[in-house]
């Protein structure tokens, strides 16, 4: 079976991958458990909730269930590519709106440097 999006990471003009660079800090269960969202996302995509939550315009999150916190990934998808704008861990019930706005300005980002191209 072939996966329905293709992932990539945001990258910043410098080069950077804030996301990639994100799970990089954490424990091997917490990147696997993370990775495994991910790959359902990709081979079942459109999906609903539990997993995925619609954020706002073309910002959707990955509801991921880590043994003692929740994480979450936001992400957009262009092109049937399922793009990793910011990853955090959740620390209160509602997502907070600075999270939103760095994956809408990383979103903007992404979309000006494609019409560059």
């Amino acid at each position: 079976m072939n996966p329905i999006l293709s992932v990539k990471f945001f990258a910043t003009e410098a080069g950077g991958e804030p996301v990639r660079e994100w799970l990089k800090g954490l424990s091997a269960q917490d990147k696997k458990t993370i990775g495994e969202d991910i790959k359902t996302v990709q081979f079942g995509w459109p999906l609903g909730m539990p997993l995925v939550g619609h954020v706002e315009g073309d910002i959707w999150e990955v509801r991921i269930k880590l043994d003692n916190r929740i994480a979450r990934i936001l992400f957009a998808v262009e092109h049937h590519t399922m793009i990793l704008l910011h990853g955090f861990i959740k620390k209160t019930q509602k997502t907070p709106k600075p999270e939103i706005d760095l994956a809408k300005q990383r979103l903007k980002l992404l979309r000006g440097k494609q019409s560059n191209e």
